[in-house]
């Protein structure tokens, strides 16, 4: 008797990742040929999916994120960026606080997003926002009112919440990243998008098994 080979290919799974520039891997990396042909030497390092492949090999990650777009935006993608996966990663949501969006509209749309994603049979992870250095000290309070928005919509729709805000945030000055975990004072830099998916991203991709 024998056993079959399992080809390792055919047991990957794919992890969609949505979402906006965060998602994309601004400024250094963007998923559109055509938006990374204007970037000074891009690299994939900056991005946590580039990480997070190297860390999970047994995966493969999708890139789908845009720059600058608000969550209603990014929600209009979804059914296509999700076509086949089998994971679903969210996130969005500075650039609805940055436009003077209110909070709660971000939050329903993450809702929906989730939402949709477990209706299209997918496990889903949900990202909260960003310290944004650049935009400290007038949107700090938004940004934390739109992150426990976000962790509720986590806990009452039974998804992961993946903690970014908290992995970045720098202790000595809450509200902020680091200066050398920061690329242009509004992304992260290529260290950092490493600790996104080494501190956060993996450990959550791990719940799900």
């Amino acid at each position: 008797m024998t056993t079959a080979m399992i080809d390792p290919e055919m047991a990957r799974k794919i992890v969609t990742a949505l979402g906006d520039s965060i998602t994309a891997g601004s400024p250094g990396w963007d998923p559109d040929p055509a938006v990374r042909s204007g970037i000074d030497a891009p690299s994939p390092e900056s991005s946590w999916e580039h990480w997070a492949a190297l860390a999970r090999p047994d995966i493969e990650l999708r890139n789908c994120g845009v720059y600058s777009e608000r969550t209603d935006e990014i929600a209009r993608r979804l059914d296509a960026c999700a076509a086949g996966a089998d994971v679903l990663v969210v996130q969005g949501g500075i650039n609805d606080v940055a436009q003077g969006r209110a909070v709660e509209a971000a939050a329903a749309d993450l809702r929906a997003m989730v939402r949709r994603g477990l209706e299209l049979g997918l496990r889903v992870l949900l990202c909260d926002v960003l310290p944004w250095n650049a935009g400290y000290p007038r949107f700090d309070r938004a940004v934390l009112a739109l992150n426990a928005l976000v962790a509720a919509v986590a806990d009452e729709e039974g998804v992961v919440l993946v903690p970014f805000h908290d992995t970045l945030e720098d202790p000595a000055r809450p509200g902020r990243m680091r200066d050398d975990w920061v690329a242009d004072s509004d992304h992260p830099s290529v260290a950092s998008y490493r600790r996104l998916a080494e501190v956060a991203v993996v450990p959550a991709l791990d719940r799900l098994g």
